[in-house]
């Protein structure tokens, strides 16, 4: 499975953790974010990631900023992303099972580096449920 991830300022720490988790789990990983804590802006690594699950490039994708808000938002802007904002593993769980997530954005100002890793790997490895669901999430994209 291959993976993108992006993070601005806030989250090399959390991007880290999560793409050692990632690699030891033998996953590969394409890395949009930055590694330092200076200042920058999180629609250039968000927009990246989102094209790359829009493009199926990568399977899933992960992004991380301060609220995890701003990221989210970029990502979906792109066609046939369905980016969840999660701050618990239950929600994590509930946006792939019942939204067919396939972004995760994480808020790192809110969240701890475990829950954050926890959150991914709970994400990953849940199904989407299909059923009375995919009706749901075919409303989702724009006509």
């Amino acid at each position: 499975m291959k993976i993108a991830i992006g993070n601005d300022h806030a989250g090399p720490e959390y991007k880290k953790a999560i793409v050692e988790m990632l690699q030891k789990k033998g996953y590969e990983v394409v890395n949009y974010g930055t590694d330092s804590f200076d200042s920058v802006d999180y629609p250039d690594f968000g927009h990246q990631v989102a094209q790359d699950v829009e493009d199926k490039k990568v399977d899933f994708g992960i992004v991380i900023c301060g609220s995890g808000n701003g990221i989210a938002m970029t990502a979906n802007k792109h066609q046939g992303v369905r980016c969840a904002l999660c701050w618990t593993t239950e929600i994590a769980s509930l946006a792939r099972q019942h939204n067919d997530a396939n972004i995760i954005a994480i808020p790192a100002r809110y969240t701890a580096v475990v829950q954050a890793v926890e959150m991914v790997e709970t994400f990953l490895k849940t199904a989407f449920e299909g059923g009375r669901h995919a009706n749901r999430v075919n409303k989702i994209a724009c006509m």
